[in-house]
């Protein structure tokens, strides 16, 4: 799966920036009991954003965020592409 993420906002140190497992994606599908000790044995990377700037990424990255310490808008439009069907019955919704 892949992930492209427009900001029409400011992310910044404040307003709860995505806190990424850099490389966790490799590791496969993770149990959500598992994530945060699997997490811990990657490089935490901080993923700050200005308007206009798009991220690409790779869906299942192990990642979280904090409460934002000066709540204010965090507008975003995140677009999520997989090659496979979705497992346990799911389906896409479309757009």
């Amino acid at each position: 799966m892949l992930t492209i993420r427009a900001h029409f906002d400011p992310c910044d140190d404040y307003n709860a920036p995505l806190i990424v497992a850099r490389g966790s994606h490799r590791v496969g599908r993770v149990e959500a009991i598992q994530a945060t000790e699997t997490a811990a044995g990657f490089e935490a990377g901080l993923c700050l954003a200005e308007p206009g700037d798009v991220w690409i990424y790779r869906t299942p990255i192990l990642h979280t965020s904090h409460p934002a310490a000066k709540p204010s808008r965090r507008r975003v439009m995140q677009v999520d592409f997989a090659a496979v069907d979705l497992p346990g019955g799911l389906e896409w919704a479309g757009i």
